[in-house]
């Protein structure tokens, strides 16, 4: 087979990989107008592709292709944006482990021998994708000003607080339900003030127990409680000149309240077993998934701390609120992920966007993150789906337009006055603040025969057994007068004289 340089190949390279060169097939392509490159093995052929622009690729799978030979051959179909056509032997196509390879790895497959227009047609096609893929392919999502993906007004908002925030040393408190990126928003709150150079030091509060909680923070002398065999600095010492991040601040055990409020007071701390006070120069971000508002108010969190705390009030948005960010998020988890997968992942399916879109997310950005990750490694085919994402199908049931909902919004009014006043239609006219006339037109617009009827069978009951109807003054034909009003038409009409 015919062997050029890839440094130099023009726009209708192949990229053929098989053990032996094939001449037949080679001057079938070159004579297609085919610029031909073979590589004996998969190292060979990733060499190629490093080395060149190569769209198009056609590996020939062997007659008794086994599963080490199609793992070497998957680092190959990774590679880049090539499109890949398989050759196979008839038959092998019904092999478990060869469709697979192809579903998995390849555009599209022939059936060997195949010098015709099939050929042609599929390694066209291939070139044609991937020449497409290139000239619409999107950029990574880019992250915010602040390192955040998100360019919602919600989040828009969240960086102009933040900046704020950031050029001044007073307090801030980070509201926002788990996995909304809290302490992504502190850092960040950190990086962009005065003491961005300075240590960044966190903490979990919910995740230290109360006994140690007040050593880990202040620290201890030699010899404090048992098991202290040397001095330990501790969290806020060692923030001294940046910043400290309390985060879970309301898991906080309510006996080490009272100490830390000392020190947001005083600016200084004592370790434990330790009685000289440390002056420290420390900016403080917290932040909690819990309702510091609720907690002060239920007693399980000292109202003097938390407005020490909440001095500037940051408000993370959850997922569920950010439109469009869902997909950016998806699309950033996709760009970091994407090598954890066995195969090669395109990006997202039209249902699994919709899907996205339509879900809750109550763990929010971390719960996106994590379904992202899960999908890239048990997907099986290029695109993820929903399923791959354990996320439910979007509902492909038609929306009711907005004269349905008005429709059935009146329907409803028109019932509810209508029990209410035992269906006399005056009373239910009157409640629903419209004239008997147009009560009566709403109820044949909206096709409520059955109530109308009932009312007209009232009112023969009434007049031939004497029995009481429901409604004895309503008027079932809006153009004829009521009864009291025709007799009071007649009553004032002129006598007529002899």
């Amino acid at each position: 087979m015919h062997s050029t340089s890839p440094t130099g190949a023009t726009e209708r390279s192949v990229l053929c990989v098989s053990s032996a060169p094939d001449e037949p097939l080679a001057e079938f392509l070159t004579a297609a107008g085919w610029q031909v490159v073979h590589a004996k093995t998969p190292a060979i052929a990733e060499r190629l592709l490093e080395r060149g622009d190569i769209k198009v690729g056609l590996v020939d799978l062997p007659d008794d292709c086994t599963a080490q030979q199609l793992f070497a051959l998957e680092a190959v179909m990774r590679h880049g944006e090539t499109n890949w056509v398989a050759q196979i032997a008839p038959g092998r196509s019904d092999d478990e482990l060869t469709s697979r390879f192809i579903l998995d790895y390849c555009f599209d497959f022939v059936t060997k021998p195949c010098l015709n227009d099939r050929l042609i047609f599929a390694l066209g096609h291939a070139h044609g994708l991937s020449s497409l893929r290139r000239t619409s392919v999107k950029p990574k999502p880019s992250l915010g000003r602040h390192g955040m993906v998100g360019h919602c007004e919600l989040m828009q908002q969240l960086y102009r607080r933040l900046d704020k925030c950031a050029q001044t040393d007073a307090p801030v408190f980070i509201a926002g339900q788990s996995g909304t990126g809290k302490e992504l928003t502190a850092r960040a709150v950190h990086d962009c003030s005065p003491r961005a150079k300075q240590a960044f030091v966190a903490i979990n509060c919910a995740a230290i127990p109360p006994t140690l909680l007040q050593a880990e923070l202040f620290g201890h002398e030699r010899g404090a409680f048992t098991g202290a065999l040397q001095k330990k600095i501790g969290r806020i010492e060692h923030a001294d000149g940046g910043t400290l991040f309390l985060d879970e601040i309301g898991d906080m055990p309510h006996e080490c309240q009272a100490v830390l409020l000392r020190f947001l007071q005083e600016g200084t701390i004592e370790r434990l077993g330790g009685n000289a006070p440390i002056k420290v120069d420390v900016r403080v971000i917290s932040a909690t998934h819990v309702d510091l508002d609720a907690a002060v108010a239920d007693g399980r969190f000292r109202a003097d701390l938390y407005h020490r705390l909440c001095v500037l009030r940051l408000e993370e948005p959850p997922l569920r609120e950010r439109g469009s960010d869902i997909r950016l998020i998806a699309e950033y988890a996709l760009s970091m992920y994407r090598q954890d997968g066995t195969h090669k992942i395109r990006g997202f399916s039209s249902g699994a966007i919709v899907a996205m879109s339509n879900y809750a997310w109550p763990g929010n950005v971390r719960e996106l993150i994590n379904c992202v990750r899960r999908a890239v490694v048990m997907a099986e085919g290029r695109f993820i789906t929903e399923a791959d994402l354990g996320l439910p199908a979007a509902s492909t049931a038609r929306a009711k337009t907005l004269a349905e909902i008005r429709m059935q919004a009146e329907i409803e009014a028109i019932e509810d006055a209508l029990r209410r006043h035992g269906h006399n239609l005056s009373s239910a006219a009157a409640d629903l603040g419209v004239s008997r006339a147009t009560l009566y037109r709403l109820m044949n617009a909206n096709r409520m025969q059955t109530d109308i009827s009932s009312i007209r069978q009232g009112r023969r009951q009434t007049k031939s057994g004497g029995e009481t109807s429901p409604d004895a003054d309503a008027n079932p034909d809006p153009d004829r007068p009521a009864a009291d009003e025709r007799d009071t038409r007649r009553r004032s009409r002129p006598a007529v004289e002899a």
